[in-house]
């Protein structure tokens, strides 16, 4: 597409071709001119952002999720992060101290979360574990164990909080190129009601699952698996039944259709890096290896060169020397890499 400056010479030069007349700059008609070459430069660059946005290979938010619609997908909502906080009090104490729903604590950078039901701190007892989920959605709840140690307003009693475990399942909304992926499978890979594109692409409508893969005659002839796993990894029984509930309306004849949890493959990661400050490092370091194992890993394997890769570009690492895994990890078909033991140690 050519540029207004392009535009105004062709207008100068065919106007001289026309006229015999040479239009000198700065002039009342050179303003014109120029202001014309704007005005048809804009509808240069508006009819190449309407057409782009005709095609999902190119187009984008709202106009991408238009074409979603047209093939019965929809963009997946954020999710919130979840996990467990450990509540502290007074062992001494002879009462029991309540904790009401909704009790919110954070990390000192004010990531939010809340009690998901309402909890009591025995009298006697020194601490407590309640289950919490985060305030707003998206990846910025998936904080390391021991990041949670703020109470915006500690309910009587209670004189302390922490995070034994990571949180985790905060995931942010799909993203266009995630959505666009989907849309374009859905024209390669053409479900008609009996191949493993329909029972897929059926378990992904759901916001919950970030990946599935259909299990043909998985339990013998007549049978469908339909393995899935949700950002956390393994999907809870809830899900399970809904999806099983899903497919049992729209299986094929005769064929029995089960929704079923992955099995896991532990992967233990150990790793020596050199940086100024390990103690920031080795938890960015965690944190980062725990954002990628998440259930969009389903039947991919673990190569040595992507983990040596998302620990070099944690901020502060100044060099790596990964130990475990000793070789890459192969994962059968329907099988979710689970992250196990995380070692962080100053590289010698």
């Amino acid at each position: 597409m050519k540029t207004v400056e392009e535009l105004y010479s062709d207008m100068l030069t065919d106007f001289t071709a026309r006229t015999g007349m040479e239009i000198a700059g700065g002039g009342d008609l050179s303003a014109r001119l120029y202001a014309a070459a704007a005005q048809i430069y804009g509808l240069y660059v508006q009819a190449d952002w309407v057409n782009r946005q005709c095609f999902p290979q190119t187009a984008q938010g709202e106009y991408l999720d238009h074409h979603a619609q047209l093939r019965a997908l929809e963009r997946k909502a954020a999710s919130r992060a979840q996990g467990t906080v450990r509540f502290y009090g007074d062992a001494a104490s002879t009462v029991d101290r309540e904790i009401p729903v909704g009790t919110v604590c954070m990390t000192p950078g004010l990531v939010r979360f809340a009690t998901t039901w309402d909890g009591v701190l025995g009298a006697g007892k020194s601490h407590v574990d309640i289950p919490v989920q985060a305030v707003e959605p998206g990846t910025a709840g998936n904080v390391i164990a021991g990041s949670v140690r703020v109470l915006s307003a500690a309910p009587v009693g209670i004189t302390g909080c922490t995070n034994p475990e990571a949180m985790s399942g905060g995931a942010d909304a799909e993203g266009d190129e995630q959505l666009r992926k989907r849309i374009l499978d859905s024209f390669l890979r053409l479900p008609n009601g009996a191949n493993s594109a329909f029972y897929e692409q059926g378990a992904l409508s759901f916001d919950e699952v970030v990946s599935a893969v259909a299990l043909p005659r998985n339990r013998g002839v007549g049978t469908v698996d339909v393995v899935v796993a949700t950002r956390q990894g393994v999907p809870d029984g809830e899900l399970l039944n809904r999806l099983n509930e899903y497919f049992r309306e729209r299986r094929e004849i005769a064929v029995d259709v089960q929704a079923c949890a992955p099995q896991t493959v532990k992967v233990n990661v150990a790793v020596g890096v050199k940086s100024a400050d390990m103690t920031q490092t080795t938890a960015r370091v965690e944190q980062a290896l725990r954002e990628w194992f998440t259930g969009q890993r389903l039947g991919e394997d673990v190569l040595r060169a992507k983990l040596g890769s998302i620990v070099f570009a944690v901020d502060g690492v100044e060099n790596y020397a990964l130990s475990q895994p000793a070789a890459d990890v192969a994962v059968e078909k329907g099988r979710l890499p689970v992250l196990g033991t995380v070692t962080v140690e100053e590289m010698t």
